[in-house]
């Protein structure tokens, strides 16, 4: 008996490329940007380790921007989170790991009345 295999397609990605996800990673590459930041400055660049960091640090953001312009393309996040993922994030994550945690207060905010009118405290 053969077993069907489903297409990969937006829905398979669509099921791995999560908001949560994406986020997480990002905190993480934060993370890891942080640590090759205090190795090459404060720690007077040790070298394998700055390496590995280095390393770790140009491939999460390659994976990063690629995975948030399909996320982008699958409405998983909005323009302005790849952006600051994929443009931004050549000078540091932590500018979309800023914009992960301001898209996840605004999608966790209560949404507005639906008639405009303000509520009352």
């Amino acid at each position: 008996m053969t077993a069907t295999r489903e297409p990969a397609g937006p829905a398979a990605f669509a099921r791995v490329l999560t908001f949560q996800r994406l986020k997480w990673t990002s905190f993480a590459h934060s993370v890891v940007y942080t640590a090759l930041l205090v190795c090459a400055f404060a720690l007077h660049k040790p070298q394998p380790e700055t390496f590995v960091l280095g390393l770790s640090h140009g491939l999460l953001w390659i994976g990063m921007s690629l995975a948030c312009i399909l996320a982008t393309r699958l409405r998983i996040i909005p323009l302005r989170v790849a952006v600051a993922v994929a443009v931004l994030g050549g000078i540091g994550p932590f500018f979309g790991s800023a914009e992960f945690a301001r898209e996840s207060r605004r999608r966790g905010a209560p949404a507005p009345p639906a008639n405009g009118a303000a509520t009352q405290d």
